[in-house]
């Protein structure tokens, strides 16, 4: 149950992984959560874990179209958007020369150009109120080259582009932009890049000075601080959380 002083966030891709643990911590320091994703089962077994302070929405992000009418909707039922976390997206491991267009466009599509949608359609709202918080979950991928990765490096690389870009338009509104860098975090997204490949496992934790995988709390720590009045000064970052990955030898 809302009250009428609380913050609302999105958080998309809210049901597993990194955006689980991020509506986690968000609605374990009161701010009212609307979990967004494609898998009603999963949703649901996520608000029954997060409580009366999380609402689920099935909603596929790659329905450009519809986008517009879900945040209208939600502005008219909550009167404000205060935090969105883009955290959904795909990724897919093969070979560069296997790639197709389709495959591509793809990742692309549900990576960036969902993002950019929804993104637009809150900050519209935020606009009115001149304050607002959107944080971007980027990669290690952006950082660095990674193989068999091709789509999702050329993905998360645009997250980190449009995230300078909107922190500098949007920041003299009153509208804050930053983006998290995880690294490699424990989830079963990076387990099934990362299983039954040794090679590619202890590649990741020979550079990671910390020397293990991250958990999905240490980038939900991260989130809960930008989307703080904490970090009222701070716009247009890209935060790695990464245990040193992106500067280990």
């Amino acid at each position: 149950m809302k009250t009428s002083n609380q913050k609302i966030a999105i958080v998309t891709g809210g049901a597993s992984g990194i955006g689980f643990a991020i509506a986690e911590k968000f609605v374990c320091n009161n701010i009212y959560t609307i979990i967004v994703g494609r898998n009603r089962q999963n949703l649901e077994e996520a608000k029954n874990k997060l409580g009366a302070l999380c609402e689920i929405i099935a909603f596929d992000l790659t329905n450009l179209a519809a986008i517009p009418a879900l945040i209208q909707q939600l502005e008219k039922q909550y009167g404000h958007i205060d935090i969105l976390v883009n955290n959904a997206g795909i990724n897919m491991k093969k070979d560069f020369e296997e790639v197709t267009d389709a495959d591509f466009q793809q990742v692309l599509l549900t990576n960036v150009n969902a993002v950019f949608a929804i993104s637009r359609e809150v900050i519209k709202c935020m606009l009115a109120r001149k304050s607002g918080c959107i944080i971007n979950i980027s990669s290690m991928a952006s950082r660095y080259g990674i193989p068999k990765v091709i789509a999702y490096t050329a993905s998360k690389s645009a997250i980190e582009g449009m995230t300078k870009a909107m922190a500098v338009e949007l920041s003299p509104k009153g509208i804050r932009i930053n983006c998290i860098a995880p690294g490699f975090i424990a989830t079963d997204m990076s387990a099934k890049a990362l299983n039954g490949d040794e090679e590619r496992m202890q590649k990741v934790l020979s550079r990671t000075p910390a020397g293990e995988l991250g958990a999905p709390s240490d980038i939900a720590d991260a989130a809960l601080f930008l989307a703080s009045d904490s970090a009222r000064y701070i716009t247009g970052v890209i935060l790695p959380v990464d245990g040193g990955n992106s500067i280990g030898f």
